[in-house]
């Protein structure tokens, strides 16, 4: 019998113990406590036994930089050294807009052209865009420290308003959205 304080959710039969419930709702773990109290679901085994793996799984990097792959992308690798042609969205690691090379509206956009090089590129968003191919998307959160160390680093946008906020918010964690177009 089921103990008071842990009743089902589900309607129960007269002994106390939760009624079948479909398969679907079984998947959800909505039945979680009548499974544990040993109602049996002979279509949950099948969920229980086959673990999830995660599609996009995330790699760290000794910079502290967090790197998760979109889309993988075609053709040519991004080397260091190359020139690269790339449009980014940057947020604040709470989620909050920063800037962007693509226009939320009209779609347009203007990419960013930077050397892959340490003396113009922050050295986290280097790290993200060597070995990415053409088309390939990533996002990635990018620690202060392999971020904007100086107010030389790109990328950043020439507005005033949008330079003012990427600067403001250079002592913390952002999260980068890289789409690399061209390979120049």
């Amino acid at each position: 019998m089921l103990d008071e304080k842990m009743s089902s959710p589900l309607p129960s039969d007269s002994k106390g113990l939760a009624s079948k419930a479909p398969c679907s709702i079984l998947r959800r773990g909505l039945l979680a406590k009548s499974v544990i109290l040993g109602t049996t679901a002979s279509c949950i085994l099948p969920v229980l036994s086959a673990p999830m793996k995660d599609p996009n799984p995330i790699r760290k990097l000794n910079s502290g930089v967090k790197i998760q792959e979109i889309v993988e992308g075609e053709g040519a690798e991004a080397q260091e050294g190359d020139v690269v042609e790339f449009n980014y969205v940057c947020r604040r690691s709470n989620g909050y807009f920063v800037h962007s090379t693509v226009d939320q509206f009209s779609g347009e956009s203007q990419p960013v052209i930077l050397h892959l090089d340490d003396k113009e590129i922050i050295q986290g968003l280097k790290e993200v865009l060597v070995g990415m191919k053409i088309g390939g998307k990533r996002r990635a959160l990018i620690p202060p420290s392999a971020g904007y160390v100086n107010e030389s680093l790109k990328p950043i946008p020439e507005e005033f308003g949008p330079r003012r906020s990427l600067l403001s918010h250079a002592n913390e964690s952002l999260v980068f959205e890289v789409q690399l177009l061209k390979l120049l």
